[in-house]
């Protein structure tokens, strides 16, 4: 029986094959994991469709394959192969003892209490070359945990600070490296091959957020939470229904603009690996109190990967906040491909501005930048986008109104 690599989600095209949870010779049952593969977005395992024993392993760990590739071989009582193999099996076992021993022998190999745990905690262990069938399980049923991987990790740096060797030398077998693998690697491939074929402009500008801050404000002394993230999602799915083509993709191939008829909003989040953009699907349908619930949802299972493949697929538009990271005042954001645009909202400023009757006055301030597909979008409609969407969250009223 072939195991190959099969579509794990909506649209998926090629994975890297990360490890192997198996070897030749095993005894594997139905649903056990076969192999750990990392598409550009997320980690997931390939479960065994059968029981059976491992055959031959095709793919070699770090390779990356496109979907329907063969992964490896499994010999199983459903295939006519291995009704053979288990027929010459029983009839050399009678005759041969070598056989025999290695029959027993894989017997008592595969009796062992399978290893649990995650993809992630995996691959913990793997970047620091720990071997993860070492480590005792402190989690439910022995399951291995991300603590119990660096609880390893600190001991073993431990005991090389309390080695007798002088420091130097210490420190030479040291590596001064860090692993381009996984997502870190998925996503510096998308990023290139984005950066290099999609012609990219960024416009930017200065947004006065004072009264939309206050609004928050009031919601919230009113018993509810409405972050003011949730604000500008709502002000740019308005923008988005009045510059359709700020919500589209270009079929380069066909010779079309394809302009997305429901609004989905990526949300660019920062995690130890590396960025994932989890999606909220639908907007303009949604309550700012809905939105707010599920944003805060899939901000927790993206910091602790739990996130779904359709949680991570079919975004039109993406934003990125770079403000609660204390980030800069601007910045050139590359495209999520294949979406024709992505907006940046960066730290927020009190400054001394001057109003419409010449008077200093403190506002609290916002700068924007807005990347775009400058094959399908041009300057002036972007000026024309952002200006809109600063009317919007500068008014909030008027927001409310075209809601």
């Amino acid at each position: 029986m072939e195991i190959k690599l099969h579509d794990i989600g909506e649209g998926m095209t090629q994975a890297e094959l990360n490890h192997y949870f198996v070897k030749p010779g095993d005894k594997v049952n139905a649903d056990d994991p076969l192999v750990e593969v990392q598409t550009d977005k997320m980690t997931a395992e390939i479960p065994s469709p059968a029981s059976g024993i491992v055959k031959e392993l095709i793919i070699e760990p770090g390779s990356t394959i496109p979907v329907g590739t063969t992964i490896m071989l499994l010999d199983s009582p459903h295939s006519t192969n291995q009704k053979q193999l288990n027929t010459r099996s029983m009839d050399q076992a009678s005759v041969n003892p070598s056989e025999e021993n290695r029959v027993e022998t894989h017997k008592k190999n595969t009796d062992q209490k399978r290893i649990l745990a995650s993809p992630y905690t995996r691959k913990i262990a793997r970047d620091h070359q720990i071997l993860i069938q070492t480590i005792k399980g402190s989690g439910p049923a022995g399951r291995i945990t991300d603590a119990d991987v660096y609880s390893v990790i600190e001991n073993e740096k431990s005991e090389i600070n309390q080695a007798s060797q002088p420091i130097e030398e210490n420190t030479q077998k040291l590596k001064n490296t860090l692993p381009y693998t996984g997502i870190r690697k998925q996503i510096g491939k998308k990023v290139a091959q984005t950066l290099f074929t999609v012609p990219h402009c960024t416009h930017f500008e200065e947004i006065d957020v004072t009264e939309i801050l206050q609004l928050k404000d009031q919601v919230k002394r009113e018993g509810q939470s409405i972050s003011a993230t949730i604000f500008f999602i709502k002000a740019l799915s308005i923008c988005l229904k009045e510059f359709p083509v700020f919500n589209s993709s270009l079929d380069e191939q066909n010779g079309q603009i394809l302009l997305h008829n429901q609004i989905h909003m990526g949300l660019a989040v920062n995690t130890s690996d590396g960025l994932l953009v989890p999606v909220l699907k639908n907007v303009p349908e949604k309550s700012f109190r809905t939105l707010q619930t599920e944003m805060k949802d899939l901000h927790q299972k993206a910091e602790n990967r739990t996130l779904s493949m359709a949680e991570l697929k079919g975004s039109t538009f993406t934003i990125s906040n770079a403000g609660p990271l204390g980030g800069s005042t601007g910045a050139t954001p590359i495209l999520n491909a294949p979406e024709s645009a992505l907006m940046a909202f960066h730290k927020i400023k009190k400054r001394p501005m001057v109003n419409e009757n010449d008077e200093i006055v403190i506002r609290s301030m916002m700068n924007i930048s807005m990347t775009y597909d400058h094959r399908i979008i041009d300057g002036g409609s972007a000026i024309a986008f952002t200006n809109h969407f600063a009317e919007l969250i500068e008014q909030p009223l008027s927001m409310m109104v075209e809601l």
